[in-house]
């Protein structure tokens, strides 16, 4: 298979009103050349979304881009679909927006993470249900993790994941008991008192026991103690403190048809063909992040092997090794399409600049039947969380958003 090739221009790509027949005549007007379009097309200023999407998780993108191609590839009532979810960004922006929801992810914590924010039960049902939860004394742990929590504090989450798991398992677990363990999940470890943990690192990635030791001891620190009740409660209310009417609205009526799915995005039989007008998404890059080591916790909460869920998560080591996967996922992917559909496929520069993914992944979604139409590249200036980790915008990690633009013709 050849490399096609790119061209770059520096017209604005018209994906505002007339978008489909002007990207459908790019497409056209060569089987050799790609466009590539580069500048900011969305804001990297993470406060502008709604506050709903403030859930942590590695690797995921910024709501601005999916809503860029969602508010100007579809219609409200369309459906969106992301095979690789995560926290659920496009599932939730989507649903935002009027638009069906289609959610797959073969991480059983993404349906946790997502489905909660979809149905949105009352706040005042969550603080009635936070009162009534009895976290009984003299519980065991299993694992030590006196270096992330307070005794105390270790009780009350003991107390919390029994119930919830009782809950769960007995069939009885509602939208407001899911909407408690979707933030409790989110709470366990971070770098603030808003945390249950003792100041870790941010709360994508989990350390292991042995390094938050390391870390209390260099900032000869120990966990205090914190009310998981209150900081539930207290996230509770930011989550939901920006939500108008229409959007608990469009999020109640996305909740009735939504489809949370866990299998691996190259077979996904329970998505009809020929029926998905948009997919947005976001595929794990090489071996990059490691999601079940930095689950790890989040899994234990929820009674889930982080070991299995780890097998199971596409983490190829080689370039081969991921175009081969990608590849099966390309078919899957054009397979659900629909006619005059849509597939916005981010792929991040990885390994320090020296390979960009974008450059696979078109041949790849050619070869599937896709036609591809454009290779957009969103400049962005790093946020806080990236510098905490000394990342240099286009020095290291993965540096913009570079999204390779297919349709179906």
């Amino acid at each position: 298979m050849h490399m096609l090739e790119k061209v770059r221009v520096s017209a604005r790509l018209p994906l505002d009103q007339g978008a489909r027949a002007d990207l459908a005549g790019t497409a056209r007007s060569s089987n050799q050349s790609i466009p590539v379009y580069e500048r900011e097309f969305w804001t990297s200023r993470q406060r502008q979304a709604n506050a709903l999407h403030e859930v942590s998780y590695r690797a995921c993108f910024k709501p601005q881009l999916p809503a860029y191609f969602i508010n100007h590839l579809t219609r409200e009532g369309d459906v969106v679909y992301d095979p690789f979810s995560g926290r659920g960004t496009t599932a939730l922006e989507a649903a935002l927006l009027g638009r069906s929801v289609i959610a797959n992810d073969v991480n059983p914590l993404s349906a946790i993470l997502i489905r909660p924010r979809l149905e949105i039960p009352c706040i005042a049902d969550i603080d009635k249900r936070l009162r009534s939860i009895k976290f009984p004394a003299g519980a065991s742990c299993n694992i030590d993790l006196s270096m992330f929590f307070h005794d105390h504090t270790l009780q009350e989450i003991l107390g919390l994941r029994s119930y919830l798991n009782r809950r769960w398992r007995e069939g009885r677990e509602d939208a407001v008991d899911r909407w408690i363990r979707m933030v409790a999940t989110n709470r366990l470890t971070g770098h603030s008192p808003g945390f249950f943990s003792v100041y870790s690192l941010p709360p994508n990635q989990a350390v292991s026991p042995e390094d938050q030791l390391r870390i209390n001891e260099k900032l000869g620190q120990k966990p205090a103690y914190r009310n998981i009740r209150a900081l539930i409660f207290r996230k509770s209310m930011q989550l939901q403190g920006q939500l108008s009417a229409a959007d608990r609205w469009h999020l109640h009526a996305a909740s009735q048809s939504s489809v949370f799915l866990q299998s691996m995005a190259s077979a996904t039989p329970a998505i009809d063909s020929d029926s998905v007008h948009l997919t947005v998404t976001s595929p794990p890059f090489l071996d990059v992040v490691q999601y079940a080591r930095d689950n790890w916790l989040r899994c234990w909460f929820n009674g889930l092997d982080a070991g299995a869920i780890g097998q199971r998560i596409t983490m190829s080591r080689t370039l081969e090794e991921w175009s081969e996967e990608m590849s099966q996922v390309m078919a899957e992917l054009y397979r659900v399409t629909r006619r005059g559909g849509w597939l916005a496929f981010e792929v991040g520069e990885v390994r320090g600049g020296t390979v960009n993914l974008e450059e696979t992944i078109a041949p790849l979604g050619v070869a599937a039947g896709f036609k591809c139409t454009a290779i957009l590249i969103n400049s962005q200036q790093f946020t806080k969380t990236a510098n905490i980790w000394g990342v240099d915008n286009n020095r290291r990690g993965t540096n913009s958003n570079r999204i390779v633009l297919f349709r179906k013709a």
